[in-house]
């Protein structure tokens, strides 16, 4: 488009914004009245600044990636594969919780006392990687991923 052209738009916008903001002052009060009044003076901003045609070629790259994705198979095999993903990985996260809930629940049924209670804090691991705990908070730690089957 011309220069004219974006100047005609530019203006037919801020009267259809200045005869919204006139309404909203009448009906509203001044709080929404100066509201629609900074949305008029957008457009003219918009124009002054050449982000008016900047908009409208963005919407046109919009428009057309859209029309290809409605029409093209290639674009929809893409969108299944996406959505498939997605399906997946959350599935594979409902398993997995499902999966340590029935750990923790063998793990607690071998075990009498309290459900919260922790096992002792060792200094040392047992089991075949023996090495040293840093301190007694670690062993705590240590000694709850083991309870949990986490190592």
């Amino acid at each position: 488009m011309e220069g004219t052209t974006w100047a005609a738009l530019t203006a037919a916008l801020t009267v259809a914004g200045a005869i919204w903001t006139w309404i909203a002052f009448r009906r509203r009060g001044a709080a929404n009245g100066l509201r629609a009044m900074g949305f008029t003076l957008l457009p003219a901003a918009a124009w002054l600044t050449g982000t008016l045609e900047m908009v409208t070629e963005i919407a046109g790259s919009v428009t057309d990636w859209a029309t290809t994705l409605v029409f093209d198979v290639r674009t929809w095999v893409g969108v299944g594969l996406a959505g498939l993903a997605v399906v997946l990985w959350f599935v594979s996260g409902i398993i997995r919780d499902r999966q340590l809930a029935r750990a923790q629940a063998t793990g607690q049924a071998g075990t009498s006392g309290d459900r919260d209670a922790l096992p002792e804090a060792s200094s040392t691991r047992t089991g075949p990687t023996s090495r040293a705990a840093v301190d007694d908070e670690m062993a705590d730690i240590e000694a709850l991923l083991r309870r949990r089957g986490i190592e």
